[in-house]
């Protein structure tokens, strides 16, 4: 029988500027649509499990291309629910060289944020559900949609389904302190987790650790930390990113779970054609691999190389199979395959 993942969050459209083009000087944006949540959805869907978002998209022409999107990576969109006045987006200028790529919301008021929580059925939704996923960026929406999320996670925790949170914090969403409160009132409900080495001392507030210390060295004892605070904290996960020039990253996937760090190798992805959703197809690759039982070495191997291949295509989402994934990860780079 096929798992059933489903994840909570905000659809999104992106505009974005050609490479060498100032978002202030452009004339012509490229269009595409994701979010956290929705690229976690598409890449489950193509690693063969039946993959749900709730969400919330107006109902206009932009909200039925969204949900297009999402069907036509075999997405269910049965928990989508219609209304409001707009759908959220943002402007990505593109980075070039040693100059980063900055990035501009428009998102306030959108139809997911106004989302109220007599408008969902959480029975309903976690019904024979196997994992439930969200974001810190769902949680930096609003009070509502806070409280749902405490909501729904106690509901899966009752049912025995799986919970998944990615603190992907966004300072241009909310602080850091309203982050650290809200976030570490949900950690006693999570499974798995997805956080970096920042967010364990700006978040979670632990004592910022000696720098002459290896990363890898640091990061096992901020996890070895949490993991006793949090003892149904089963896995953390994050990844090491060495940024060289906005089109040359080298990228190395962690994995924490009984107490051993587990690292990936490390790939170097040059030249980037597109970074955004790269995190989150890491995050897939890592709930995937969770969910099929794999050792925890071949799961942070599978997700980072599923993370790899995201930086190769144009759009939020990963449009690679289990398979290709598994085959890339297995491969020498830049190999052709016959």
């Amino acid at each position: 029988m096929t798992k059933k993942i489903v994840t909570f969050g905000e659809m999104l459209l992106r505009f974005s500027t050609s490479q060498g083009e100032r978002l202030s000087q452009a004339h012509h944006l490229t269009a595409h649509y994701g979010g956290a949540e929705a690229n976690v959805a598409v890449s489950m869907s193509h690693f063969g499990y039946k993959s749900f978002l709730v969400s919330k998209v107006p109902n206009n022409p932009i909200g039925t291309a969204a949900l297009k999107h999402l069907r036509s990576h075999g997405v269910y969109t049965d928990y989508i629910f219609v209304g409001g006045e707009r759908l959220g987006t943002y402007y990505l200028e593109a980075g070039a060289g040693e100059r980063s790529a900055h990035v501009t919301y428009d998102r306030k008021y959108s139809s997911f944020s106004q989302l109220e929580k007599d408008e969902i059925n959480l029975d309903e939704i976690l019904s024979g559900a196997t994992l439930f996923h969200v974001s810190g960026i769902t949680l930096a929406l609003s009070p509502e949609l806070r409280e749902l999320t405490l909501l729904a996670l106690k509901k899966a925790k009752e049912r025995g389904v799986r919970t998944s949170l990615d603190f992907n914090y966004r300072a241009k969403l909310w602080s850091q302190q309203e982050a650290s409160e809200v976030i570490q009132v949900l950690l006693p409900y999570i499974d798995i987790c997805f956080f970096g080495e920042l967010d364990a001392v700006h978040l979670l507030g632990l004592d910022h650790m000696d720098d002459s210390l290896p990363m890898e060295e640091r990061l096992l004892r901020y996890y070895t930390i949490i993991s006793k605070l949090y003892p149904d904290m089963k896995y953390i996960s994050s990844t090491f990113r060495t940024v060289i020039s906005a089109s040359s990253n080298r990228l190395q996937g962690n994995l924490f779970t009984d107490g051993t760090l587990y690292q990936s190798k490390i790939h170097h992805i040059e030249p980037i054609i597109d970074r955004v959703g790269g995190g989150d197809a890491f995050a897939a690759g890592i709930l995937s691999g969770i969910l099929d039982e794999l050792p925890p070495e071949q799961i942070v191997s599978f997700a980072t190389a599923a993370s790899a291949l995201k930086h190769t295509i144009h759009g939020d989402c990963n449009a690679f199979s289990k398979d290709e994934v598994i085959q890339f990860a297995n491969s020498e780079s830049g190999k052709i395959v016959r």
